[in-house]
């Protein structure tokens, strides 16, 4: 049973567990509230489940592709939960979650899996469908890109279904978890994949004052 946490686009939080599936979920769309909704999203999710913060096996964080200041939102809140409930953290790529949602509603083919970058610029990842055990196989990505240069960044772009997601399920990505561990299959890596340089940086020196 684990606690999924995914803020690459919006906020999204849910309990999961493999054998009786969704027990709850609580989104928010607004992709610049994160740090204002997560608390009480995590604390609603686990009241609606009706089980209790010891009965968690794990917690799960969405590790993007997404914008920084979002995508940290979610990743921090993700490692504090975990520390603090003595729970192991395992990472998921959210567009893979995206991609497990689909083909977990009976769609097959290849898809490709597109979400918001900002900045006119979107983040994509190629799937060609599912494993023997049902998880998703990513040929390519995750990428990013301007909108008008996704059709030459991935190559027999014709061939595949295009999934703009405007909210990656937690729900998802704590099943997909589940998966993940069950069938012996290697998480996400501990780095964020933000794809992009964040707005703000260090400066190299104190600034010289007149």
């Amino acid at each position: 049973m684990l606690l999924a946490i995914d803020t690459s686009t919006g906020t999204s939080v849910a309990v999961v567990d493999r054998d009786r599936g969704i027990l709850s979920e609580i989104n928010e769309s607004d992709t610049r509230r994160h740090a204002e909704v997560i608390g009480e999203a995590i604390l609603f999710a686990i009241e609606r489940s009706g089980i209790s913060i010891n009965s968690l096996s794990g917690v799960t964080a969405g590790m993007g592709p997404g914008p920084f200041t979002g995508l940290r939102v979610g990743i921090a809140a993700a490692q504090a939960f975990a520390f603090g409930a003595s729970k192991p953290l395992v990472r998921v790529v959210s567009h893979d979650a995206v991609a497990w949602g689909h083909y977990a509603t009976g769609h097959v083919g290849p898809v490709m899996v597109v979400t918001d970058a900002r900045r006119r610029e979107i983040y994509f990842s190629a799937y060609s469908g599912v494993d023997p055990v049902g998880l998703p196989i990513r040929l390519q990505g995750p990428g990013l890109c301007r909108p008008a240069d996704l059709s030459e960044q991935v190559a027999g772009y014709s061939r595949y279904e295009r999934i703009d997601a405007a909210e990656v399920s937690a729900a998802s990505a704590g099943l997909l978890a589940e998966g993940l561990f069950f069938h012996r299959r290697a998480f996400a890596g501990p780095e964020a994949l933000y794809l992009r340089a964040p707005d703000v940086t260090v400066s190299a020196g104190p600034k010289r004052v007149s």
